[in-house]
């Protein structure tokens, strides 16, 4: 195959259009491309014009003369492609299934992946499975119940199942690992357009479906999944895990653990400094999330309000302040909503969510400040889980002062600037699940990560005219940003408790849906390289053992 890059084609050009663009390019007529594969295409918005960028894979006939032909034109090469191979087995045996705590991206890739191979695993999840689960979010949205086990961060999906479902990742990848996340979620109902899309994204309401796809597909391959069973305990025998303990009651035995426990599991945190888990406090970040008129972001990155051809548009942006901090944008959700992600009583933490049609009247962003340990006031392993906690507490607090326990507590952005508690909206109104209260984001954030938003914001409106208008709206707190904490593993993936494998997000090694899979397929990787599963495995074998 020939690839092709840089085809610059007008926003609203069909696929013919593009076979005869990449034609021209090749000096050959439309009927003489066979075939053709779109590889990436990306949106060019500069200089008053939108183009859509396409990089695409052709077969055509005499490959080899056309390439020659056109060996001095950078933009056409011989197609290279990465296949993805899982490892071959390992030498030691296994006489009871791999466990894996969580199922969040890293916890189903890892199932998956061993799953495909044999393994049989077992996942264990604190949360209840999807459905049930969204049941259980929107009861805390619109009544204020909150199942401390069940939420936006616990249950199955994972935090990412309501979130905006980005499928970018920084991470570099010349394994196939990456292509090969893709490909499962598109196996598993995602649309074919996340294969080459420059920012490819799901949605809350797609993921819901994709995730249960997932799970079955463990469960048909001989795995298993326990839902609403939290891991309370680790049985260790010298140095090396034997088995877990599920709600207080059940055993669990294995020889082989994997934690894919997301940035939340707070308790789980605490249960494996206990255990004597090598670990350490690592930097992450906080801030808030603010929202805008969705037509206002079109207008300055596009030039236009809403086009049907377009997506919502999107921005990311980053600002180095007088003190030193840094200010950026994270998790930008166009046409989306701003959610009630507590997971804790009494403390308020706040995320951003879209749908597939991103096409809520807002647009949303945390903008957040990086701390490191440094900036906490507790030592040791967990000192950034009590700094984010206390943040979290105080933005409860500040609600409830304000008259609306239990809500999110906003602010316009003007009354932050003045340090004066806001009493309304101006023309930018919330667009939340949940309930939101104005209030005083002043009164919840130390003064260094409030004057650093502050710079910040008035610096991003230099670069987006508006986005520091005065009514634009901040929620706080943005507070799971990332993992607090990092789980030290060596170089087959293990901590220094043998057989337990820190995974994803939550033990500090992922940023994202795709790294945290691709880390869930890493962990797979090295676990299969090391065990073969031996025996007719029975799961009721391994249950309460004694």
């Amino acid at each position: 195959m020939i690839r092709i890059s840089q085809i610059k084609l007008d926003y609203k050009s069909s696929r013919d259009a593009l076979v005869s663009a990449a034609a021209k390019k090749l000096g050959i007529a439309p009927d003489g491309i066979l075939n053709m594969e779109i590889v990436r295409k990306s949106l060019d918005a500069r200089k008053g014009q939108i183009h859509s960028v396409y990089t695409v894979d052709v077969t055509v006939e005499k490959e080899s003369v056309i390439l020659k032909k056109k060996a001095k034109d950078k933009n056409i090469s011989k197609a290279e492609k990465t296949k993805y191979h899982f490892p071959a087995p390992g030498d030691t045996p296994l006489d009871a299934p791999p466990v894996i705590v969580g199922s969040g991206p890293a916890g189903l890739f890892c199932g998956l992946m061993l799953a495909r191979h044999g393994y049989k695993p077992v996942i264990v999840e604190r949360g209840s499975q999807v459905h049930t689960r969204c049941e259980k979010v929107k009861a805390f949205w619109e009544k204020q119940i909150l199942d401390p086990n069940c939420n936006v961060q616990f249950g199955e999906g994972g935090a990412g199942t309501f979130s905006d479902g980005k499928l970018n990742t920084l991470v570099k990848d010349k394994y196939g690992r990456n292509r090969l996340v893709l490909e499962i979620f598109h196996q598993a109902g995602a649309p074919e357009e996340i294969l080459y899309l420059n920012k490819p994204h799901l949605g809350t309401d797609v993921l819901v479906n994709i995730v249960e796809h997932m799970r079955n597909e463990i469960l048909a391959l001989g795995g298993q999944v326990y839902f609403d069973s939290q891991m309370t305990d680790i049985y260790i025998e010298d140095s090396h895990v034997t088995g877990i303990e599920i709600n207080h009651s059940q055993k669990l035995k294995t020889r082989c653990l994997v934690l894919a426990i997301g940035h939340s599991a707070r308790d789980t945190f605490q249960l494996l400094l206990e255990k004597k888990m090598d670990m350490s406090a690592k930097a992450f970040a906080v801030g808030v999330r603010i929202e805008h008129p969705q037509d206002m972001i079109d207008q300055s990155q596009y030039g236009r309000s809403r086009d049907p051809w377009l997506k919502a548009a999107d921005y990311k942006l980053t600002h180095q302040c007088a003190n030193g901090r840094g200010v950026y944008t994270f998790c930008m959700c166009p046409g989306g909503y701003v959610v009630n992600a507590s997971s804790e009583e009494k403390a308020t933490a706040v995320n951003g969510m879209s749908y597939s049609g991103r096409d809520s009247e807002n647009a949303n962003s945390a903008v957040i400040v990086t701390v490191t340990p440094e900036d906490f006031s507790d030592k040791g392993p967990l000192a950034g889980v009590g700094f984010a906690r206390r943040l979290e507490e105080a933005c409860y607090k500040e609600a409830e002062r304000a008259g609306g326990k239990g809500l999110v507590p906003v602010q316009q952005f003007g009354d932050f600037c003045e340090n004066r508690a806001s009493t309304g909206y101006g023309q930018v109104h919330p667009v939340h699940k949940g309930g939101c209260i104005p209030a005083d984001l002043n009164q919840c954030l130390p003064g260094f990560i409030c004057e650093s938003l502050k710079e910040g914001i008035q610096a991003f409106g230099h670069k987006i005219p508006g986005f520091d208008r005065a009514d634009a709206l901040l929620s706080g707190v943005e507070s799971r940003t990332s993992s607090p904490v990092r789980l030290t593993r060596n170089e087959d993936f293990e901590s220094n408790l043998g057989g337990i494998y820190p995974c994803g997000e939550g033990a500090g090694y992922a940023g994202g849906i795709t790294s945290a899979a691709m880390d869930g397929i890493k962990v797979a990787e090295a676990i299969a390289q090391k065990y073969y599963l031996s025996g007719n495995i029975n799961h009721e074998r391994y249950r309460n053992y004694k």
